[in-house]
């Protein structure tokens, strides 16, 4: 009876076993952590983490298995993203990856030893997050994805589709020297054209909306959004009021024209955040921030609706559209 008993046993260890075992990380998991400006929610979080998380399993890294992911999210929030930087870092993990200057500069402040990789930051070396794209130095490295310049065609692009336009809100962080950056460009180059710049901020909602209502009064205008965790979190905002208002406006990415915008010119992000994956795995096989150049966006993509241009009065000249990667009907 006993020895019955013993056996089954046995056998029912053997059938668990295997299960506890795999459920557990294995000995040598990997540990990355992750800031972003997003909140959890943003459809745009997912589709970033997805192809960040998909681009380590192909180098042979796998959540549950040799890896493991603490993902925080600040939805633009400054106190929120110095909170979250703090506990990440007291995690300790390998390497952090941080989406946005606004991510990067609480994370650099709490540590300077733990290996970090960003991505969407505008401005590296003027940001003061690296000494050189060539040398970053320090503990940081990654990708940018505006160059200045980027800014006189956002301005060129607005008047070949809004040729009347005199005036353009520049809707801007002002806490984010990249931003500053971003619209004295703008405003440096909007006389030749004919148009009077001025800024809005957007520390919160009720900025925006009135900002936009109060600028929109006017006749001849226009609304340039610059690349900042402010307007992505907000962007809904923007749009819808952009929209209501009647104004045309020009914005950073494409997935702002997805969600209703007009018309945007700037890099693919998803990309950066697969060539970020591609650092990390650097990283974590060795290498350091300090011997990896900050790359900058290869691959600019224009995005057109016509939906959206139908529904302020507006029509898109044709050469703009032949010139478009993407039209929304």
């Amino acid at each position: 009876m006993k020895r019955r008993y013993l056996i089954k046993l046995v056998g029912l260890i053997a059938l668990v076993w295997p299960v506890q075992m795999s459920a557990q990380p294995l000995v040598g998991t990997r540990h990355i952590g992750v800031l972003t400006y997003l909140e959890e929610n943003d459809p745009q979080s997912k589709i970033y983490l997805d192809a960040f998380v998909q681009t380590l399993q192909k180098l042979g890294w796998t959540v549950g298995r040799n890896l493991r992911i603490d993902n925080r999210w600040t939805g633009g929030d400054a106190e929120r993203a110095r909170k979250h930087a703090a506990e990440l870092v007291a995690l300790a993990p390998d390497v952090i990856l941080a989406a946005g200057g606004r991510m990067l500069g609480p994370l650099q402040q709490a540590t300077r030893t733990i290996p970090i990789v960003f991505v969407q930051v505008a401005d590296a070396v003027g940001g003061g997050f690296v000494k050189s794209l060539a040398k970053p130095g320090g503990n940081a490295t990654g990708f940018t994805n505006f160059e200045f310049d980027i800014s006189t065609k956002w301005l060129e692009l607005l008047k070949q589709i809004a040729p009347h336009m005199t005036r353009t809100a520049v809707l801007r962080d002002p806490n984010n020297p990249s931003g500053s950056a971003q619209f004295g460009a703008i405003q440096a180059v909007a006389p030749s054209l004919g148009v009077e710049a001025s800024p809005i901020g957007l520390n919160d909602p009720r900025e925006i909306e009135d900002g936009l209502n109060e600028f929109g009064r006017e006749p001849n205008g226009g609304v340039i959004v610059t690349p900042n965790g402010l307007a992505i979190v907000h962007r809904q905002l923007i749009i819808r009021t952009t929209t209501r208002m009647k104004l045309p406006a020009i914005y950073p990415f494409q997935f702002f024209v997805a969600d209703g915008g007009l018309i945007s010119y700037g890099p693919d992000v998803v990309d950066q955040y697969r060539r970020a994956a591609g650092y990390v795995d650097r990283i974590l096989k060795g290498q350091k921030p300090v011997d990896l150049f900050v790359q900058q966006s290869n691959k600019v993509e224009l995005a057109v609706s016509l939906k959206a241009a139908k529904q302020i009065g507006l029509t898109i000249p044709p050469n703009v559209l032949a010139q478009a990667d993407k039209v929304i009907r």
